[in-house]
């Protein structure tokens, strides 16, 4: 069992899952943040200003409020409770994540980052929004397919190595067969859950390695988790701020494209203000090495 650390991003507290020190990847899952819960109001929400990726897809899951996208696409696109918003930034995409104009109250969700293997990662961006992902019911929970195959089912979201990813609504305990190949990962948002290993809450993310074919939890009370699995991801990636790329040559391109505006990211049609990127954490004059 591992614990999630506190972040800020734009307006809104997030628990930071994924990558920990000693697991950076799950499968090609390389980033899990825990959204809130916060209030918002109309004019204020998550308030993430204009900002780019490279080499990676966002996928945004709410399980309460709502947020609009806006990306360098020219996408403006609301997400609620039940839906899933996906970007894929190939070689470069800018986006913002903002008050609705419209929704006041409780907002809480995940945002979850894929890293994209080496014959898709300099591709062209996209944006898709799904209103509706298969979900059924079990004895003893509720499942929502949020990325590749479970119980007979797929989700339509684009996915480029295997992947699994679940919400599960539990009731009660039950056996969540796994593909044995897979890592896997568990992320609490609500309630309390016991999993071979660990006793997880909110804040806690739990990880297994491969050659499990089936997990048993356990919910002390409703509880509400995500599963996230994957095939160790092949390629060895480096990350820093918004790029997953493999190289730090890679990273300090992406960053100086992004600071001096050279068309690389296309605008991004927000009021918010852009977000510059932070000093590059090797020293100046260090050669970027991978």
């Amino acid at each position: 069992m591992l614990t999630s650390h506190i972040a800020r991003v734009g307006a809104i507290s997030v628990r930071r899952a994924l990558p920990q020190r000693l697991q950076r990847t799950v499968g090609a899952w390389c980033f899990a943040d825990h959204l809130g819960p916060a209030s918002v109001t109309a004019q204020r929400g998550l308030d993430i200003g204009p900002h780019p990726h490279i080499g990676l897809q966002t996928l945004t899951w709410l399980t309460a409020g709502e947020a609009l996208h806006r990306d360098g696409l020219g996408t403006e696109q609301t997400i609620r409770p039940g839906q899933l918003n996906l970007m894929t930034a190939g070689g470069g995409v800018a986006h913002s994540e903002e008050a609705t104009g419209s929704y006041a109250g409780r907002l809480e969700g995940i945002q979850l980052w894929v890293a994209l293997p080496e014959a898709t990662r300099h591709g062209p961006a996209s944006f898709e929004h799904h209103a509706a992902l298969p979900r059924f019911a079990e004895p003893a929970l509720d499942v929502t397919v949020l990325v590749g195959a479970y119980g007979g089912v797929s989700s339509p979201a684009r996915h480029d190595t295997p992947l699994v990813g679940l919400d599960l609504a539990l009731r009660a305990e039950a056996l969540v067969p796994l593909a044995p190949a897979y890592e896997h990962a568990l992320i609490v948002l609500e309630g309390a859950v016991s999993a071979p290993g660990a006793s997880l809450g909110p804040g806690q993310i739990a990880i297994w390695q491969p050659g499990r074919d089936a997990l048993r939890l356990v919910p002390r009370e409703p509880s509400r988790a995500i599963l996230l699995g994957g095939p160790p991801f092949p390629e060895t990636i480096s990350m820093w701020w918004n790029f997953v790329a493999r190289t730090r040559d890679e990273i300090a391109a992406a960053a100086r494209s992004w600071r001096e505006r050279d068309g690389r990211f296309a605008p991004v049609a927000s009021a918010l203000a852009r977000i510059e990127a932070p000093g590059l954490p090797w020293h100046r004059g260090d050669r970027p090495r991978p």
